[in-house]
C-alpha cells in the first residue's frame, strides 16, 4: 500500500466531497454542508486562495483529506473515508494543516464533537481540551513547540 499525501487541486474536489459524506461518524450530506455553505464553490476558492487543503491517496485512491483556515488560526476539518481508517492516514493529515498553521500562529485551535472518536484522536495527538461549547462540541488548542 502506498500513501501519499499533496496538496489538493480543483480537480479534487468531487473526490473531497466523496469523502466527506462517506464519514460515519459526524455525517452530513450534501445539502447539510450547502445549508452551513460548504459548497463546491466555497471549497474551489479556499483551494484557490491559498494552500489549505491536502488530500490522502492510497495507490492513487482519494482516501482523505484536512483543511486548514489561516485566518482563524484553525483545523477546519479532517477526515478518512471509512475503508482507509487505522493506517495513519489522519495522523499524517493533521501534521500537514498543524505545519501550516504554525506558520501563522503560535497557538491553534479546531472543534469536533463531545464523546466521538475524533476527541480521543485529537487527546492523542496532543491537542488540549480547552471549552466545552453550548452546542455540545469541544474546542481544543494546540501550542507549537
Amino acid at each position: 500500500m502506498h500513501i501519499d499525501i499533496r496538496l489538493a487541486e480543483t480537480s479534487d474536489i468531487p473526490s473531497i466531497f466523496n469523502i466527506r459524506t462517506s464519514v460515519k461518524e459526524n455525517h452530513l450530506s450534501l445539502e447539510q454542508l450547502a445549508e452551513i455553505g460548504i459548497t463546491y464553490e466555497t471549497i474551489e476558492r479556499a483551494i484557490l486562495e491559498e494552500p489549505c487543503l491536502w488530500i490522502a491517496l492510497v495507490n492513487n485512491h482519494p482516501a482523505g483529506f484536512s483543511m486548514a483556515d489561516s485566518s482563524e488560526g484553525c483545523v477546519f476539518a479532517a477526515f478518512v473515508s471509512p475503508a482507509y481508517e487505522g493506517i495513519g492516514i489522519g495522523r499524517i493529515l493533521m501534521e500537514k494543516a498543524e505545519a501550516f498553521l504554525f506558520n501563522h500562529y503560535t497557538k491553534i485551535w479546531l472543534e469536533t464533537a463531545r464523546n466521538s472518536r475524533a476527541e480521543d484522536f485529537y487527546t492523542k495527538l496532543g491537542w488540549i481540551a480547552t471549552e466545552s461549547l453550548p452546542n455540545g462540541d469541544i474546542r481544543f488548542e494546540k501550542y507549537q513547540k
